[in-house]
């Protein structure tokens, strides 16, 4: 319901009504039929008279269309609160400092975009001055979406507010230095001020909905009081192309998130070019947008324009600002007033005899300045419309200028995205334009100086006030000082390391059955975030439906088919898991949310999300590098790994490079664990970095990838000898030796290391049995967990020697005085294991699944593969060979043997 306390745009009508009395005859005849039989017939009447008027060919905007105007009347606009001229001069000065950032930045070659701030400036503006609650507010505060091509205004409005320096906005682009400016909105580079990483584009929109989504979760779940906090998210019409931006629209809809507003800048341009050329872009996401659910509130027009409507008696104008398609707007905006009256007017006689009223000045104003979003007024309606709707999610269409107040050179030109600096005389020009006090004396040299009235003076002073009022800076982050998360209960860590017995146990269910104990800790169980696509029954999770329930807003309103079950599946308002359906990219902005809690809410949250592996890195890995800039936290587990153990599936869902992708995200610790006492291993050390306390020169922002396997095999129980544990979360630990593992090789037999992680260590130990059963080879099994930590540590290691540091790298502490060749092999591309060859002293060789995975039996496709017990066996002795240890004819004997 909306709050009776709101504006009601369609209590008002923006348009004139020639015949009012006719008007009220219409209306009263539509109440008559709902009274008398119901509003079901009224609405079927509507429909069929809409559908009548579409087939006489009456121009009608479409159902979820409205006219080409302000959804907000004038005459319901409320007055802007403050100083609106005090608020003009600041947003001149930022609209100043932003053009001249970007333009003293250019002699350096390193980039920058002046246009996209100077369409959104008031958009912005509006905003800090009214609406953003700052972290200092009651609650969390507002979180912000910022547009990232819009940062240099952001810049320099914290200048204005003395929160940056002159030389920090002169290091704009360049940070190599220590002091600078990143170019976008990144929290890792810039962690007191930028919150949510926005500038690859479609992701910001996206995360935006599951942001307001998960502030409710904390809500419902009695965590967090967030009903003081609104996600403001600041988007761009071309930015809307991509389809993560409208891939959750329903979602936001569906569980009412009146916690959200899109503010999309519809200046009708992207990159290239005009955004829908030959149609209309603010019509096709108005549709879009109300088709989804969403309240839309359409600000296109400026006041100038009001003059225009009330003129427009025949209904033309409305008519031909709907024809006219977004290119043609934008050549209008180039044009002198003599083109405009001839091509915008000259289409229809009713507009020919408008036109005679309006002087050339009028009709420059309007289709040159004259927009909805270059104006307080109007976008503070908006704004307040958008916070004061209840029940659904707001979006404002805000019409602009790429590039205004920047001079012709800039306005609406094609090119302007990539237009870099303003010469002097424009600077010049935009100086008389904004009417600030800036000197020619000033430019110094030819180079543009930044304005600042002072930090005493009464623009300061204003825009502080607004911000103490609003509850502190913004945009800002920051990280709330709270305990570490104490440890859970070791005994739900400890109880894998006996093993499993003669139970074949897959390590995803290993997995599984862990954080089932975890959830269940009085201290820490409530903060578990579980979060899976639709695939929970696939990973063996059904038995947490009815223990910790499925979230869900509405809670559960109908009686599950299945309730007379033990598992059944439960929703609850206050569930503890998120499954999201068939989407990927919805659950990895649920785990950005909630990684990022301690930050956004000041409260810690342990997300996992568990995924088929071969659908997380490869469809999100750009999601992935947003958590790692966004300092996110959790685990991420890529479940049915590897390229042969999901069978009969096929190509495209067999993962044999995740880890190669996990490899290149630096905020990213990958590991391929073999065993469940190595699942829990790495779980317990991720909890304690993450959560807990840190080890010196630890980075918590940091997270986990595990893949884990379905293939039930035995699980042993974890080795009784020094160094496992460290071994298993920094890489690399023997298993065993030949001797360890019951065998007993000839003497001065020949000797080799095998390395394997993940499920191909289970083929690594049977070819250490035919090595010393078949060919008198002594073979020892080392278990890598972590081929990426161990090239971490390795390149780490490289840094420190070039710094006059001794450090040898772990993986050749570990092998030291292993005899023989290594020969490492893993369910991956021989790339994974590949990593750490050039740290290997001994000589190196590796099997990997390369290629196209395909349909058939785990055996089958290992074989075709190379990567069997056979074919490790075959590669051992070929190493050997090598070496003379072995005769050459034993080669060609063993594949003949195992038919390879």
């Amino acid at each position: 319901m909306t709050d009776p306390n709101a504006i009601q745009p369609s209590e008002l009508d923006q348009l004139p009504d020639r015949d009012p009395e006719e008007t009220a005859e219409w209306q009263a005849s539509l109440d008559a039929v709902t009274e008398a039989a119901g509003p079901h017939r009224a609405a079927y009447l509507m429909r069929r008279t809409l559908e009548r008027a579409e087939g006489a060919g009456i121009a009608l905007p479409k159902l979820l269309e409205t006219d080409y105007v302000n959804s907000i009347p004038t005459a319901a606009e409320p007055g802007v609160p403050g100083d609106e001229a005090m608020e003009q001069r600041i947003t001149a000065w930022n609209r100043w400092n932003a053009a001249a950032m970007v333009t003293r930045g250019s002699k350096y070659g390193v980039g920058g975009h002046i246009a996209t701030f100077a369409s959104a400036a008031w958009l912005y503006e509006t905003g800090f001055n009214h609406f953003f609650k700052g972290k200092e507010a009651d609650g969390s505060g507002d979180q912000l979406y910022i547009q990232g091509h819009a940062s240099p205004g952001i810049y320099a409005r914290a200048f204005l507010d003395g929160r940056l320096n002159e030389a920090q906005l002169d290091n704009f682009r360049r940070e190599a230095g220590g002091d600078g400016l990143p170019s976008y909105p990144h929290p890792r580079r810039l962690p007191w001020l930028w919150e949510f990483p926005t500038v690859s584009m479609g992701l910001g929109p996206l995360s935006a909905i599951y942001q307001a989504r998960f502030n409710r979760y904390l809500a419902n779940r009695g965590i967090k009081d967030t009903a003081g906090s609104h996600v403001w998210a600041f988007l761009g019409d071309g930015e809307m192309d991509e389809p993560e931006s409208t891939a959750a629209l329903a979602l936001a809809a569906r569980e009412e998130l009146d916690n959200l507003t899109f503010v999309i800048n519809c200046n009708l341009q992207r990159l290239d070019g005009p955004v829908r050329a030959n149609f209309k872009i603010v019509q096709e996401l108005e549709a879009q947008f109300r088709g989804a659910g969403w309240n839309v509130i359409k600000t296109l027009w400026g006041t100038a324009w009001d003059e225009l409507f009330q003129l427009d008696t025949t209904g033309a104008l409305v008519r031909r600002l709907r024809q006219v398609p977004d290119a043609q707007i934008q050549t209008y905006q180039t044009r002198d007033a003599a083109y405009i009256r001839q091509d915008f007017f000259g289409a229809d006689p009713a507009l020919v005899e408008l036109a005679k009223l309006l002087s050339d000045d009028k009709i420059l104003e309007c289709f040159h300045l004259s927009r909805g979003g270059h104006e307080a007024r109007k976008v503070y309606a908006a704004y307040r419309a958008a916070v004061e709707h209840k029940g659904a999610p707001t979006v404002i269409l805000a019409q602009t200028v790429k590039g205004h107040t920047l001079g012709e050179g800039f306005a609406s030109k094609n090119a302007n995205h990539q237009m870099k600096k303003l010469t002097v005389d424009e600077f010049k020009n935009m100086r008389d334009l904004l009417e600030l006090p800036i000197k020619d004396s000033d430019f110094t040299d030819g180079v543009v100086p930044y304005g600042h009235p002072g930090a005493d003076s009464p623009e300061v002073r204003y825009l502080q006030e607004r911000r103490a009022a609003l509850g502190g800076p913004a945009p800002a982050r920051r990280v709330h000082p709270v305990a570490p998360l104490p440890a859970p209960a070791e005994k739900a860590f400890a109880s894998f390391d006996k093993g499993s017995g003669s139970q074949n146990v897959a390590t995803t269910m290993a997995f599984v059955r862990l954080v089932k104990d975890l959830v269940r800790d009085k201290e820490t169980g409530k903060r578990w975030v579980p979060i899976v696509p639709d695939e929970a029954r696939t990973f063996g999770m059904e038995s947490l439906f009815p223990s910790l329930g499925i979230y869900s807003p509405k809670g559960q309103t109908y009686e599950p088919v299945d309730r007379d079950q033990l598992m059944y599946y439960k929703e609850a308002k206050n569930g503890q898991i998120l499954n999201e359906g068939i989407t990927e990219a919805g659950s990895m902005a649920d785990f950005i949310a909630a990684s990022t809690s301690y930050a956004t809410h000041g409260e810690t949250m342990i997300p996992f999300y568990i995924f088929y592996s071969m659908f997380g890195w490869q469809r999100t890995a750009d999601q992935m590098w947003q958590l790692g800039d966004q300092l996110g936290r959790g685990f991420l587990v890529g479940a049915t790994a590897g390229r042969t153990t999901l069978t009969g599936e096929g190509l495209q869902h067999a993962d044999g490079h995740s880890p190669v992708i996990a490899a290149t995200n630096p905020a990213a610790l990958s590991y391929d664990p073999a065993f469940a006492y190595e699942v829990a291993a790495i779980v317990k050390d991720g909890l304690r970095r993450m959560y807990g306390e840190a080890a010196p020169g630890e980075d918590q922002n940091v997270f986990y990838y595990l893949t884990v396997y379905n293939e039930p095999m035995p699980q042993p129980a974890k080795p009784s000898v020094d160094g496992v544990d460290e071994g298993i979360v920094k890489g690399l630990y023997r298993f065993n030796t030949a001797e360890s593992a019951g065998i007993t090789p000839p003497a001065n037999a020949p000797r080799i290391q095998l390395l394997g992680s993940g499920t191909a260590i289970h083929w690594a130990l049977k070819a250490q049995q035919l090595l010393a059963e078949e060919w008198g080879v002594a073979a020892d099994v080392w278990s890598a967990t972590s081929w990426g930590e161990l090239r971490r540590d390795a390149l780490e290691a490289d840094e420190a020697l070039l710094r006059g540091e001794e450090r040898v790298p772990f993986v050749r502490q570990a092998l030291q005085g292993a005899e023989g060749p290594v020969l490492a092999v893993s369910d991956y591309m021989r790339q994974v294991p590949d990593q750490i060859a050039q740290w290997v002293e001994q000589d190196w060789s590796s099997l990997g699944a390369d290629g196209f995975g395909l349909s058939d039996t785990r055996e089958a496709a290992r074989r075709h593969f190379g990567v069997d017990a056979e074919s490790i066996v075959v590669a051992a002795l070929a190493q050997l060979a090598k070496r003379g240890e072995v005769k050459a004819t034993a080669v060609k004997e063993a594949r003949a043997k195992y038919g390879l």
